[in-house]
């Protein structure tokens, strides 16, 4: 049982984490003006008013299916008041304790150098990150959404709560806005561009106080990416590539403008994807990519393998496929924990730009010099 602790506010004081209901910012029209609108992510804004140092951080199509869905942050400093109309959350001043309940997150503050700032997670385990595992004493695995320990949560005492939406809202909404603790939708897995999904650093760095310092971090990332993007465009031979094995029944392709489609695009090689190139995913049965895979030059991303022959006892009909044969599978685990936790989609979300070095120099070899140990990828033997 929770202890229930009841506050008595003036009609217009605004409780920290409530929806809002009452007028002190002005109008909610006068906060257009743009404080970081983004270059590559889609998914968010920074906003403000004139003469206001408090900002307004959107969230749009939080999840997936959510296309005109929004959800909002109010980044109150210097005193000042949410304007009238606005519904969304409320933070009275930099979050200096908060929870994460993805790994990408963690990610994005230990880019900030800002670890420290972690006060719970979910899923400790599968959590890659030094800091992290070094302070598990300190920092509380408040569980999933679905079966969340909102006790554990509440004694992480947090300034907020960020979280995301897979097919709807986060189930926690309205357990959070009960407690009356903050939280804040983190949109990057909706992101398909590599650089937009690292470009979320930059609203997680606002929360904390430290924007201009997020967005020179950031800013490193594109210039290292579009410069090994640029050596790879040049490369006159594209090998193809396939990705994936089976999920239980189903093998599922990504669409070229994909995430992946994107960055192997992005290292100079051509991603086999059977039909159209249109955005969505399919699902193909194991003849086809059977007959996909004995075509192509690389096969990558080969789930949770780590050698030759766990690759054959989940997939025996493939022992005689060329790239198995000749070298020339890999796998995005290198970085894998003992519980199975993968850091190509923790820290590998803060650096594109490595993933891409990565995959031209498997692609590509000696393209970029002396060939130097692969990061994320591993050679599977």
């Amino acid at each position: 049982m929770f202890r229930k602790i009841i506050f008595f506010f003036a009609a217009c004081t605004v409780a920290v984490g409530a929806a809002v209901s009452c007028s002190g910012g002005g109008d909610l029209s006068q906060w257009c003006e743009d404080v970081y609108l983004p270059e590559y992510a889609g998914g968010f804004r920074i906003s403000t008013a004139e003469g206001k140092e408090s900002v307004i951080i959107t969230t749009f199509t939080p999840w997936q299916g959510s296309e005109g869905e929004t959800r909002s942050l109010f980044m109150a400093r210097n005193g000042e008041k949410p304007p009238k109309g606005f519904k969304g959350q409320v933070l009275e001043g930099d979050a200096e304790r908060i929870v994460c309940l993805s790994s990408s997150y963690i990610a994005m503050l230990d880019a900030l150098g800002e670890t420290d700032r972690v006060a719970g997670v979910s899923g400790m385990d599968f959590i890659t990150n030094p800091y992290i595992q070094e302070n598990r004493d300190r920092i509380a695995d408040v569980g999933y959404d679905g079966n969340t320990d909102y006790e554990r949560l509440l004694a992480s005492a947090p300034d907020i709560v960020l979280l995301y939406g897979i097919t709807g809202a986060s189930g926690m909404e309205a357990k959070l806005k009960e407690l009356r603790i903050p939280f804040m939708y983190i949109g990057e897995y909706m992101e398909e561009s590599p650089l937009g999904k690292a470009e979320w650093c930059v609203p997680v760095a606002e929360i904390i106080g430290c924007r201009e310092r997020g967005i020179e971090i950031f800013n490193r990332i594109p210039k290292r990416y579009d410069s090994l993007k640029t050596i790879a465009a040049r490369v006159p031979g594209r090998p193809d590539v396939m990705v994936n094995i089976p999920y239980g029944d189903a093998w599922i392709m990504s669409p070229p403008g994909s995430y992946m489609g994107r960055l192997i695009k992005d290292a100079g090689a051509d991603y086999i994807y059977p039909g159209d190139t249109t955005e969505v995913s399919r699902t193909i049965d194991i003849e086809e990519a059977y007959k996909l895979v004995n075509e192509c030059d690389y096969w990558i991303n080969t789930g949770r393998v780590t050698s030759k022959a766990a690759l054959l006892a989940e997939l025996p009909k493939f022992a005689d496929v060329p790239c198995l044969k000749e070298g020339r599978v890999y796998n995005n685990n290198l970085r894998i924990n003992e519980h199975g936790g993968d850091d190509f989609w923790e820290s590998g979300i803060m650096h594109p730009d490595i993933i891409l070095e990565d995959l031209i120099n498997i692609f590509h070899p000696g393209l970029l010099g002396e060939p130097k140990p692969l990061y994320y990828y591993r050679k599977i033997e």
